[in-house]
């Protein structure tokens, strides 16, 4: 599945997914807001596009358990960073994933 942002389309590669961060709410301490740049990156985000699978020596293609519009947990310095149209996507392989997040 693709992922079209303005006019680039991205479609990730074998077992990869495109992920954007979430921001998270802004943090106030003990009344002390706290700025963008001490804050740590959230490690939730949304999946925004998926590849095809991971396959075997055989040729098997194994599908992908995350799909578009999931919400996922990933370590902190998991994937790469990349900038499409102006926005920040991780792209990541679908093993750095912890889990998936359901409300």
């Amino acid at each position: 599945m693709a992922a079209t942002q303005g006019t680039t389309t991205f479609i990730p590669l074998h077992d990869r997914i495109l992920v954007r961060r979430l921001e998270e709410a802004e943090t106030i301490r003990g009344g002390i807001i706290i700025p963008d740049s001490a804050k740590e990156k959230p490690q939730e985000g949304e999946v925004i596009s998926v590849g095809k699978g991971k396959s075997n020596d055989e040729g098997k293609l194994f599908p992908l358990d995350v799909k578009p519009g999931d919400r996922v947990l990933f370590g902190k310095y998991s994937g790469t960073e990349i900038k499409l149209d102006g926005e920040e996507y991780l792209i990541m392989r679908e093993e750095e994933v912890l889990g998936i997040v359901k409300k």
